[in-house]
């Protein structure tokens, strides 16, 4: 294993060329476009999944929501893709960059919050006054309130980043341990192989969910505005 803990999320460059456009346009060739009457097994349950994803994120919306369903599907599969590709060996991860989730997250949310100021303005602006505040309070209440709106994109960003960084960081240690303990200690070398067994499938799992709470975080945002 590599001795720099950060060397795999360092952004990958061939001929002093970064690739990380190619590593990111890569996920789309796991969702074929399907061309047949009769689909096979692995392009009906990619349709299933995108319909129970979709139907989850969009059960709370209205019709003017509804037209962001297939937006936010492709977020989730784009996301849930990319970070389960980053699980293999070797691999870099785009979504361990900030840059990159700021990138996915500035533009969705400020395209709620437009949506929100331009169909319901009183409304908008009526969440940065609560109702029965002290007239003294009032210019304290808007700021915070303001910048508690401007903060959530950063939420957004930072959360899908530390998340994956940290479960990243997490089987980089435990792998590097369980090879360093190999050739002293067998059994215990045995036991730190099978946490790192069970951190893996952990981070599976933590990949999708970080994904879903990225995308259903942004459908809230819809919600509230539309």
């Amino acid at each position: 294993m590599n001795k720099n803990l950060f060397a795999s999320f360092m952004i990958p460059v061939v001929l002093g060329i970064p690739i990380t456009t190619l590593i990111i346009m890569f996920p789309t060739m796991l969702f074929p476009t399907p061309n047949r009457l009769t689909n096979n097994r692995v392009i009906a349950i990619q349709q299933w999944l995108t319909k129970l994803t979709s139907k989850q994120l969009m059960i709370t919306h209205g019709l003017k929501g509804q037209t962001w369903s297939l937006m936010l599907t492709s977020l989730f599969l784009f996301i849930a893709s990319t970070n389960l590709l980053g699980m293999l060996p070797h691999s870099f991860t785009p979504t361990t960059q900030l840059s990159m989730n700021l990138g996915m997250a500035i533009p969705l949310w400020a395209g709620t919050v437009f949506i929100g100021f331009r169909n319901k303005t009183k409304m908008s602006l009526a969440h940065l006054l609560p109702l029965g505040t002290p007239a003294f309070l009032i210019p304290m209440l808007v700021m915070i309130e303001t910048i508690s709106l401007f903060i959530q994109p950063l939420a957004l960003a930072v959360r899908l980043t530390a998340n994956i960084t940290a479960g990243h960081l997490l089987l980089h240690l435990i792998g590097s341990a369980t090879l360093a303990l190999m050739g002293i200690n067998l059994p215990t070398a045995l036991i730190t192989f099978i946490i790192l067994t069970l951190l893996v499938i952990l981070e599976f799992a933590v990949a999708l969910i970080q994904a879903y709470v990225f995308t259903l975080l942004v459908s809230l945002y819809l919600q509230d505005n539309t």
